[in-house]
């Protein structure tokens, strides 16, 4: 029953911003489920109490709003790591700080893996519209090459790593640990969700980064290929899909 005191409430306001994060945050699920292709918007009306007209007058299509969770999941993971002060930290710690946090967030956010697996089966089409993606990501190589050059200045880091590359060599490993965790257990009788594993591999990785990057001992005549070859089991000889 509608007392007068209800009538006399005023009308809640619509909250655009909230109704497109509640968007997004089903669209995100929605599409990490069912890839582009599978996605349903009628799903994600259903499941947000709004509706196709709504969804497409904020985002203008499917993919509009495809691309929003895109930029939404580039801007997340960013936003955490301008949060790492890693300037405060000397260079050999602050990028084993970013590898601890890039091994962390992917391990954790399988949903972002999955979205840019995705992605890369569309060849990267609609992040190529993204001014924003793009701006996002240069920041990242900024802070890499930043500890980089402090590295240099302070003789702990040679001088020609090319800071794309380590940014390369650190989301490799730890993308491809969860892209492939069921693929390659099976094949090679391991379980990347044990936590002793997990923690073996983040080690690993940020240790093989932070070698990279130093000195050659013998010198910079010597090159880059006289450092000792790193020795291999006959199961890491074939890494498998």
């Amino acid at each position: 029953m509608t007392t007068r005191a209800d009538a006399e409430k005023p009308a809640r306001k619509p909250d655009p911003e909230r109704t497109k994060q509640d968007i997004l945050a089903v669209a995100r699920a929605e599409f990490v489920e069912h890839g582009l292709s599978g996605a349903r918007v009628d799903a994600i009306a259903a499941r947000t109490r709004t509706t196709k007209r709504m969804i497409y007058y904020y985002f203008g299509s499917k993919e509009g709003l495809y691309l929003a969770v895109l930029e939404q999941a580039y801007a997340d993971i960013r936003a955490i790591e301008q949060t790492l002060d890693l300037k405060s930290l000397p260079p050999a710690q602050a990028i084993r700080r970013m590898v601890e946090f890039t091994f962390d967030y992917q391990e954790s956010h399988p949903d972002f893996i999955r979205l840019v697996s995705i992605e890369n089966i569309h060849h990267g089409k609609h992040l190529a519209r993204s001014d924003s993606i793009r701006q996002l990501n240069e920041a990242v190589i900024e802070v890499v090459t930043e500890i980089l050059d402090r590295g240099k200045r302070e003789g702990v880091f040679c001088a020609e790593v090319d800071p794309v590359d380590v940014h390369m060599l650190i989301s490799a490993f730890c993308f491809f640990r969860v892209s492939n965790r069921y693929t390659f257990g099976l094949l090679f009788g391991r379980d990347l969700s044990s936590a002793a594993l997990r923690a073996r591999h983040k080690r690993m990785i940020a240790d093989a980064v932070i070698r990279l990057l130093a000195p050659d001992p013998a010198g910079p005549e010597a090159g880059p290929t006289a450092r000792a070859p790193m020795r291999r089991s006959r199961s890491a000889a074939s890494p498998g899909p």
